[in-house]
């Protein structure tokens, strides 16, 4: 979203982190404060006008990941720099997340994906991989991993490199 809302203009707008590699307070206080207050003085040196936004854009992957420290000064720096930039932070376990940084954020949660959706999406990922595979163990993998798409795809990754196919035979013994 954030590409075709930027356009060309993405890797100068966006600074992009993931938070279970960038977590502690000297990223924070450093990267995404430097980028934080900048202003957004790129807009006016555009040709293209068509795709004029104000605000720069600061993705954090994992933030469940940060240390309390870490959040407790992103905190900060997300009130102080709300004039000219807006913070998207990503986590898997919202619990791990402070409430003083949760309290100034929009939730949306994603549930896990419909069976069906999961098990279509694992197939076309084996028949554009050329990976041989068996729709019962797509099942189990499904099954197993109760939805999770992230968690399926690692398992139908490691399966065809320990495998080089993906059998019910084969899910049946993880399962074990």
């Amino acid at each position: 979203v954030a590409k075709i809302i930027y356009g060309v203009n993405y890797k100068n707008m966006i600074l992009e982190l993931n938070a279970s590699d960038d977590r502690n307070i000297k990223v924070v206080r450093e990267q995404i404060k430097e980028f934080a207050k900048t202003q957004n003085n790129f807009s006016i040196f555009m040709s293209d006008k068509t795709n004029m936004v104000k605000y720069k854009l600061i993705i954090l992957d994992e933030i469940d990941s940060m240390t309390q420290d870490a959040q407790f000064c992103l905190r900060r720096i997300m009130e102080t720099y709300s004039s000219n930039t807006r913070f998207c932070l990503i986590c898997n376990y919202i619990n791990k997340v402070i409430p003083a940084l949760q309290s100034r954020c929009c939730k949306i949660l994603f549930s896990q994906l419909n069976v069906n959706i999961a098990l279509n999406r694992l197939t076309e990922i084996c028949e554009k991989e050329n990976i041989s595979y068996e729709i019962d163990a797509l099942k189990s993998i499904v099954n197993d991993n109760n939805g999770d798409m992230r968690k399926c795809i690692n398992m139908l990754q490691a399966m065809s490199l320990s495998y080089g196919k993906i059998s019910k035979c084969d899910t049946e013994i993880i399962d074990e």
